[in-house]
């Protein structure tokens, strides 16, 4: 198995570097929590023993590079011996971990699967496990989520991974909801493959800009997983895993259970609060009877991360999506007329006089109103989707082919300059603004 993280370059020769080589043991059912650090990255391989990252099984000997503040953990089930090279803000070995309940859960979903393979295509029971993942931030949703699937892969399923964390962005982007399938356990360096991702363009990092288009495109995506699913058997039985924000009180668990209802989820797992749980297990049951409501123990090794860490990982994020993780990608830098792009606002927009209002109403702008955006110097540093719409009024229904970064806008010439993943013409002369930016460095 080829990982786009891994080297079979050993490190002779490789001078003062290896001063900082070390090798810690672990014992069963232990991990290594590891906070790469901030100037250059972690080489790390398995000498000895069976050890995994996410749920994805470390080949012995087989070097990976993991890029600075990479925070991971390096868990084994029988014991390992981890070698290093590089500096760590911090390591450590820790032995009360909640891997056996997490592994108890793959097993019951393994389970569900094979009973939905055995059943006769179409039918209710031949719907593989829909599990949605739910906790406070900084619960460790995405780790879980990422094992869950890694060890579904591991067991020849393809399960699909649905992303519904605009704030962060497991599989493209921030700002964004997406979905891919998953057929190959996740690369511990590189993440989620890019693929086929299926993806529509939100455009904030927090629902409550716009809480109606995030309901909307929450379910434009649902509704379109249903209808792969209904001509796939394969990816029904196998199911799904969904990741969740962390906003989990007044409008954000709203929001939570519209994608319990909305992915038709079969099952919630609770990560690190009571209080949550016993919400959900009420609430949920009232809509569901037959849904399974689980609450498991969050792992010691996650930590809580900060505004403006939080700001720094978003930027990271869209830099790797123009330039890949260890800027092996060029980008191509590509010049439009205005006149050849037509960019849009989703919500917003001029509101109905007061006059045209009832008495005592007070005016509210249409979130899902389209509002044309001016090309001016106000879109320098902004991040645009490219809508694959064919007319404007398909916007908000569609999803998005990728991400342009504007560079320059030149409103004299009439010209705007843009970072695009590849050459040639985009897609679609169609694009969606939101208020996510990013500052190149």
């Amino acid at each position: 198995m080829a990982y786009g993280g891994a080297s079979t370059a050993t490190p002779a020769g490789a001078g003062s570097a290896l001063s900082a080589t070390k090798q810690v043991k672990l014992e069963r059912e232990s991990e290594l929590r590891i906070e790469v650090g901030t100037d250059a990255p972690l080489r790390l391989r398995v000498v000895a023993g069976t050890a995994e990252i996410f749920g994805t099984e470390l080949p012995p000997e087989i070097w990976f590079s993991f890029p600075p503040r990479h925070k991971f953990a390096v868990f084994t089930w029988y014991g390992a011996t981890v070698e290093m090279d590089g500096e760590t803000e911090t390591d450590y070995t820790a032995d009360e971990t909640p891997m056996v309940s997490y592994v108890n859960v793959h097993a019951v979903l393994d389970a569900r699967r094979n009973r939905a393979r055995a059943s006769p295509a179409g039918s209710e029971s031949s719907q593989g496990p829909r599990v949605i993942v739910v906790g406070p931030t900084d619960s460790g949703k995405s780790t879980l989520s990422k094992m869950l699937l890694s060890w579904a892969a591991k067991q020849g399923w393809k399960p699909t991974f649905v992303d519904l964390d605009i704030g962060q962005g497991s599989i493209t982007i921030p700002g964004s909801i997406a979905a891919t399938p998953i057929e190959l356990p996740i690369d511990p360096v590189e993440g989620v493959p890019l693929e086929m991702p299926l993806v529509y363009y939100y455009g904030h990092t927090t629902p409550s800009n716009n809480v109606d288009l995030y309901k909307v495109l929450a379910k434009e995506l649902a509704d379109t997983l249903e209808r792969q699913f209904s001509g796939n058997a394969e990816s029904r039985a196998a199911g799904m895993v969904i990741n969740t924000m962390g906003w989990i009180e007044g409008v954000g668990y709203e929001l939570l259970q519209h994608a319990i209802n909305t992915f038709k989820a079969n099952v919630v797992l609770v990560l690190g609060q009571e209080k949550l749980f016993s919400m959900l297990k009420k609430d949920a049951l009232k809509i569901n009877p037959s849904i399974d409501v689980v609450k498991l123990q969050k792992s010691g090794g996650v930590v809580s991360r900060n505004v403006k860490y939080r700001q720094k990982a978003r930027s990271y994020r869209i830099r790797e999506y123009f330039y890949g993780l260890g800027n092996e990608l060029s980008p191509h830098a590509s010049i439009a007329s205005f006149s050849d792009l037509s960019i849009y606002r989703i919500g917003g927009g001029p509101q109905a006089p007061h006059s045209a209002l009832p008495i005592g109403a007070k005016p509210v702008a249409d979130p899902l109103r389209l509002a044309p955006v001016n090309i001016s110097r106000d879109l320098l540093h902004v991040v645009l989707a490219v809508s694959f719409a064919k007319e404007a009024d398909q916007i908000v229904s569609s999803n998005v082919a990728g991400f342009v970064y504007v560079t320059d806008v030149d409103v004299q010439r009439k010209k705007i300059t843009f970072l695009a993943p590849s050459p040639g013409e985009l897609p679609s002369k169609l694009l969606i603004m939101g208020t996510l930016t990013w500052l190149e460095t």
